[in-house]
């Protein structure tokens, strides 16, 4: 029936939420080693419109005919869906129209170094990227990003999209036990984290196998840990519970 639009799911951090997806999978800037979309097959930083404007505004409108019930609208699925070059007027087509929902953006938060993105998400409620790694060579072995992409230059840019944006930031950190756990990156993570200044941080990690073999779920006293270690006041575990 739909195409564009997923849902809604119940999620755990949105709760009822109708996802958005505005790029074939998977069409993404990052290959990270536990994306449970699978392994980048159009690995790209071009911004386009990868699929069409008028098809998605045709969908939610028939969705919004139907009266919903929903807790969040999100961008997300199949990729990064910030490399849609409509996004912007997207958001604002759907503040229009459906201005009592609120808008959330999924995102890996590496085009935030783009003064022009940032502008083009201000009117989103939430905006939920994600930070795995803050040094250069976890970064690469974690997120297999595109070849132009610098970690340094992406923390400057939440920090940008902090200081311009007036809604809600939850920033997703992806536990990987044995890769993103090491106390040397936890604490360069811990620097970042403060300079962005995030109204939370959420602590998550596998429920479906990643894209590399033996890759295992951080348990809930692996990130009961990481809180500790952090002494940050903001921090919460959205993984679903595992045990050990």
């Amino acid at each position: 029936m739909f195409q564009h639009i997923f849902g809604p799911v119940h999620s755990r951090r949105l709760g009822t939420s109708l996802g958005i997806d505005l790029v074939p999978l998977k069409t993404c800037n990052l290959n990270c080693i536990y994306c449970e979309c699978g392994r980048t097959t159009h690995l790209t930083m071009e911004r386009k419109e990868y699929v069409p404007f008028d098809e998605v505004c045709e969908e939610l409108t028939r969705f919004f005919i139907a009266n919903p019930t929903l807790d969040y609208l999100t961008f997300s699925g199949s990729g990064e869906p910030l490399l849609y070059s409509r996004a912007g007027e997207l958001i604002e087509w759907i503040k229009e129209r459906a201005p009592d929902i609120p808008l959330a953006i999924l995102t890996n938060g590496t085009l935030f170094t783009d003064p022009a993105v940032r502008r083009e998400v201000l009117r989103a409620d939430l905006i939920l990227p994600s930070l795995d790694a803050a040094s250069p060579a976890l970064y690469r072995k974690v997120d297999h990003p595109h070849p132009i992409l610098q970690i340094e230059k992406i923390i400057a840019g939440l920090v940008e999209l902090r200081r311009e944006y007036g809604g809600r930031i939850w920033l997703e950190v992806f536990i990987v036990p044995g890769f993103t756990d090491q106390e040397s990156e936890l604490s360069a993570l811990r620097e970042a984290i403060l300079r962005i200044a995030p109204d939370r941080v959420q602590l998550n990690s596998l429920d479906r196998p990643g894209t590399l073999p033996n890759l295992r779920a951080a348990s809930r006293d692996e990130l009961e840990r990481i809180i500790s270690f952090w002494q940050l006041p903001n921090v919460e575990i959205v993984k679903r519970p595992a045990s050990g």
